[in-house]
């Protein structure tokens, strides 16, 4: 499919949540203009706890591998907590990133897609989430997609009541260590995921390597792995969409994965799904992709 050319930012129409969304995103970079002023090391460490503990555990492990692709089980109980960090990285409740990525997925690089850049680099790094006439219109109009989670009384919970947890936890930083807490542990630390996960959405689907004869854009970047705990290998991802390892060789770093196979390990987690020999040798670049030549 050819490039769709997105609306002019200027003549484009602007929702109540699209300025919400966009005001979100703006009251967490913002501040971040003044945390170099109120560095100290305990603010450092909250912050970078809060990262492994809202990115690693609440966005990759739980938003992406387990509730949105179901590639391993957990404890109902291990599984709320997980997601329950993920609500902490202020992307999103659950149930909308869910829906959201499964979306992505069934209509990858398509006008359809909700983050694509066929309708431009910056569309698919962050005017997406300000777009919501487009998203719900055009992209999702009904998006019954998670009625897997729609159906557990849990997320609805935390969907109706979405903004209060990060507002509390903001409340809980400043009442312990003040300013410095506050602008590192919640401003600093929720944008700098942020903006990693705009960059899996955008620079993933346009420069890197394509390691697997899939029928989209995606493309692998080793330097992006580190900071999004294995996400970046996301030509990995499109081809083995169902596997909860997203590092398929060795070298690639998938911390995800690790921890995976650490719950694993230790009987948490089960039902772990891994592509298979066969799958990856039909996909494998130096064979042609049959479902290309349907």
């Amino acid at each position: 499919m050819g490039k769709v050319r997105p609306m002019p930012f200027g003549r484009r129409k602007w929702a109540k949540r699209d300025i919400f969304t966009a005001s979100l995103i703006l009251s967490f970079h913002i501040p971040c203009i003044f945390a170099p002023f109120y560095f100290n090391w305990s603010a450092f460490w909250v912050a970078f706890i809060l990262y492994i503990l809202t990115g690693l555990f609440g966005i990759s492990i739980s938003y992406h591998r387990n509730l949105s692709h179901k590639s391993f089980k957990l404890p109902k109980w291990l599984e709320y907590v997980f997601a329950y960090c993920g609500v902490h990285a202020v992307q999103g409740d659950p149930i909308d990133w869910v829906s959201t990525h499964r979306y992505h997925h069934q209509y990858t690089d398509t006008e359809r897609d909700p983050h694509s850049p066929v309708q431009g680099f910056w569309f698919s790094y962050v005017m997406w989430t300000i777009d919501i006439i487009t998203l719900t219109n055009k992209v999702c109009p009904d998006p019954n997609n998670v009625a897997d989670m729609e159906n557990d009384a849990f997320y609805r919970f935390i969907r109706d009541t979405y903004l209060l947890h990060p507002i509390a936890l903001g409340v809980l930083l400043y009442a312990v260590g003040g300013t410095p807490f506050f602008l590192w542990g919640m401003c600093v630390r929720s944008s700098m995921f942020m903006n990693v996960s705009f960059m899996v959405n955008s620079i993933c689907h346009s420069w890197g390597k394509k390691q697997w004869n899939t029928n989209d854009s995606t493309r692998n970047n080793w330097w992006i792995s580190l900071l999004s705990f294995g996400e970046s290998w996301h030509n990995n991802h499109h081809a083995f969409e169902y596997s909860a390892r997203v590092g398929i060789e060795w070298w690639e770093v998938d911390i995800g994965w690790y921890v995976i196979l650490f719950l694993q390990a230790i009987g948490l987690a089960t039902d772990v799904k891994q592509p298979s020999q066969a799958h990856k040798q039909r996909l494998s670049m130096d064979k042609p992709n049959e479902s290309c030549q349907e």
